[in-house]
């Protein structure tokens, strides 16, 4: 294992060991509270048998190899589009805060999304590299209204920032493989327009945006999370509480276990402590990028390049959030936050870097 490789793995497990014990802190804290009728180990349990099958997962990824799993794209992200339309199904499909984005998996809720976000870039990257000649606009037009399949799903759950975070991610390979910018830029500038058009007229996107540029406008609503996070991260100062002194926790904060558990951080690790949380994302970013530099091939490339961008641009997404930069939005930071279904995703995603590290190793060695 090289030397990237190996400081993405320490990066990746300091984050993760950190985030389960805030896991704990937060949770253990919630059931005392609301005298629940269940273990105040519950979640730490539940997050660490997620990391278990994630753990068999990225397993297999390995032995696999990227190759073989980018050419295994297309039938995957068909799978995939399957389990979205099954989050739509009585009985099957789990409604929570009025959105379909769940199915109910042997009593554990499984997020389809979270896997799709990585195989629609790895779909792109697949048809790119199996072509002789560069995409024209006809075989170009034609991928998107493949993609868009997907997408409109997961937009239909209704899931606007994990279909913004894959368009991100497709303009950023649009931009890596040189694809003619007057094949999407245009387009996207349109769809942009029109989609902020749309969004402005659901509810829930509006009363976000009113939160964001004023959290007091509804500090019993959408606005009291955004608020106390900023409490939160505040009442840290330079050094934190210390471990297990939040008060926020205590019900100020709710749900803090995923999408505001770095302010909770924060509260009890202070200033310094948010700096070392970033560090490992900039770890993360400057290893990930490093393996794709030194990648054998296109697809290694590629593939490095979209999975480090993915996992960093959802960190910079949430902490954004948490620290008030950026209107809420429902992304859990990576390896951190509690969520079954984006730690099976980003495990999955981490052994495929690795993997792409390991060949390009090997190459390396032969030269």
């Amino acid at each position: 294992m090289n030397r990237y490789a190996l400081a993405l793995l320490i990066s990746a497990s300091v984050l993760f060991a950190f985030g389960l014990i805030m896991i704990f802190n937060t949770t253990s804290a919630e059931v005392l509270d609301r005298f629940l009728d269940r273990s105040t180990h519950h979640a730490l349990i539940k997050q660490m048998l997620y990391a278990l099958v994630g753990g068999v997962g990225a397993v297999g990824i390995w032995f696999i190899g990227y190759k073989n799993l980018i050419r295994l794209s297309g039938p995957l992200l068909i799978g995939a589009a399957l389990f979205l339309i099954l989050v739509f199904m009585p009985g099957i499909g789990l409604q929570i805060n009025g959105a379909h984005r769940w199915i109910n998996l042997f009593g554990n809720s499984l997020q389809p999304s979270e896997f799709v976000k990585f195989l629609i870039p790895l779909y792109y990257i697949h048809v790119i590299t199996t072509r002789k000649n560069p995409l024209d606009l006809r075989a170009f037009l034609l991928l998107l209204a493949k993609l868009a399949v997907p997408m409109g799903l997961i937009l239909f759950e209704p899931d606007n920032g994990t279909v913004a975070i894959i368009m991100a991610a497709l303009v950023i390979l649009f931009i890596l493989s040189g694809l003619k910018w007057t094949y999407w830029a245009l387009p996207l500038m349109i769809l942009c327009f029109l989609g902020g058009i749309v969004a402005s007229q659901m509810p829930h996107v509006s009363d976000r945006i009113k939160v964001y540029l004023d959290p007091e406008y509804d500090l019993k609503g959408k606005g009291h999370q955004p608020y106390q996070a900023k409490i939160a991260a505040g009442s840290g100062r330079l050094m934190g509480r210390g471990l297990g002194e939040s008060l926020q926790k205590l019900e100020y904060l709710p749900e803090a276990r995923s999408d505001y558990i770095a302010a909770i951080y924060a509260e009890e690790c202070g200033f310094m402590g948010i700096l070392a949380l970033i560090a490992c994302y900039m770890g993360i970013a400057f290893c990930g990028f490093s393996i794709a530099l030194r990648a054998k091939d296109n697809e290694g490339f590629y593939a490095a390049a979209i999975i480090t961008f993915l996992i960093c641009f959802q960190a910079f997404l949430n902490l954004g959030v948490v620290s008030g930069l950026l209107p809420s939005k429902g992304t859990n930071l990576p390896f951190f936050s509690q969520g079954g279904s984006s730690l099976l995703a980003n495990m999955i995603a981490l052994s495929f870097l690795l993997n792409i590290a390991k060949y390009s190793e090997r190459e390396h060695a032969k030269a």
